[in-house]
């Protein structure tokens, strides 16, 4: 089970978002991110690298599901009730990709998007899916 972190990052070693500036919170309601500390920090620890902030959509939900990773139902065990249209959730960058890929793309919080998503992601993608650019 993934351990919960809420300790603040010093300026120096603070995560940055995909346009450079410093990482900002994605969804605390519902908790969100692989360490379940309201942002999408991302290391080496997690492997499938959740670090796009999503605004999840019906669409990208049904096609998570189909894809064998079930976003909507809940699981107790792992403090987690299930999402529904309009949540933000940190998904992982390659998923997103993929959904991209597919046409089912969820839009995105630029500023809660780990900088790590563009190992996997283009940033122009990233900019035609944003809610916080215009």
């Amino acid at each position: 089970m993934t351990e919960f972190h809420d300790e603040i990052s010093t300026p120096d070693e603070a995560p940055k978002n995909v346009l450079g500036g410093r990482l900002q919170m994605c969804s605390v309601a519902p908790r969100t991110g692989f360490y379940r500390n309201g942002r999408c920090d991302t290391d080496d620890r997690d492997v499938g690298c959740h670090a796009v902030c999503a605004q999840v959509t019906e669409e990208f939900l049904v096609y998570s599901r189909d894809q064998g990773n079930d976003l909507t139902s809940p699981s107790p065990l792992l403090q987690f009730a299930g999402l529904r249209p309009g949540d933000r959730w940190c998904i992982c960058a390659p998923r997103w990709k993929e959904a991209l890929d597919a046409g089912k793309a969820p839009p995105v919080v630029l500023a809660a998007t780990h900088e790590r998503a563009l190992d996997y992601v283009e940033l122009e993608d990233l900019l035609a899916h944003a809610l916080d650019v215009s």
